[in-house]
């Protein structure tokens, strides 16, 4: 059977999908972000053939940030016991961006319960946002530039795509073009892409989550990757200006037999609108199921 919900557990905002025997997945999103962007990102896994668990991380949208437990590592416990309350004794997680380094530290901490990693863009050192302009700070850090972004996705959508693309991505001129027009042909590509142009914003009930992030990832020293010992797809785009490529590498290097695969010319969200994303999808698909036992 298959079903859908989002409840609040342990103070955390949670939403299952999927069917009761299918491969359970967490998914986690970046910074910043909330349920909405791991819904987004979770589009692709079949509700036939998983248990999709999304969650809003602490101080993002309807999970509160408890200023005592607010450390990468207070997270990864903190969705352990989500996990508990929804009766899911081992599951894959997969992550995006500033949500890896819970998922790394989840696979350190819980390894008896980490099935599989599957991370995109993701972080795994130091991390701090690099200089924003005026207009960039209007459109992601404010309640009216949310209000902005969201009227540009329904209104002019290829403005709002290229403008996403190019904040994220070394793209420009042609490149940029091309690789726009792509995404707005494909149905797939496009939903993701103005989803998270909607939902890229640090205000209001993300103000909480993007600081603290913003905190415990320039505080990141080690996440001892190389104490990783579930089975892990790290995806990159070569192209990607907001984590760079080379935080896969490191992962890469770190993790015992970790599988990397680089997406030339991909940007920040290379997983879900390269021209090669649906491959790779499938990819990423395949490596959480089979190693669910």
């Amino acid at each position: 059977m298959s079903s859908s919900a989002r409840a609040v557990t342990r103070g955390v905002e949670v939403g299952t999908r999927g069917s009761d025997t299918g491969t359970p997945v967490l998914v986690l999103h970046g910074t910043p972000g909330g349920i909405d962007v791991a819904e987004l990102m979770s589009a692709f896994l079949p509700s036939e053939q998983f248990r999709v668990v999304t969650v809003s991380r602490p101080g993002y949208l309807g999970t509160p940030l408890d200023p005592d437990r607010s450390s990468i590592d207070d997270e990864a416990d903190l969705l352990a016991g989500v996990l508990d309350d929804l009766g899911i004794d081992r599951a894959g997680l997969l992550a995006w961006s500033g949500g890896a380094p819970a998922a790394y530290r989840f696979a350190v901490q819980h390894p008896e319960r980490t099935t599989a990693l599957a991370v995109a863009s993701g972080v795994s050192g130091r991390w701090v946002p690099g200089p924003a302009g005026p207009a960039e700070r209007l459109v992601t850090g404010t309640a009216f530039g949310a209000r902005l972004a969201a009227a540009a996705a329904r209104i002019a959508p290829a403005a709002a795509a290229r403008a996403a693309v190019a904040g994220v991505s070394a793209l420009r001129g042609g490149a940029l073009r091309q690789h726009v027009a792509g995404v707005l042909d494909d149905p797939e590509r496009r939903a993701f892409l103005l989803g998270v142009a909607r939902t890229g914003n640090a205000s209001g009930p993300r103000r909480a989550g993007w600081d603290n992030d913003v905190r415990q990832l320039a505080a990141i020293e080690s996440l001892d990757l190389g104490a990783v010992r579930a089975p892990t797809l790290l995806v990159h785009g070569d192209a990607d200006s907001e984590v760079v490529h080379d935080d896969s590498t490191r992962a890469a290097d770190a993790i015992p037999d970790a599988e990397f695969v680089t997406l030339p010319g991909g940007t920040h969200f290379a997983l879900w609108d390269h021209r090669d994303a649906s491959a790779v999808q499938e990819q990423v698909r395949a490596h959480l199921q089979q190693h669910q036992r």
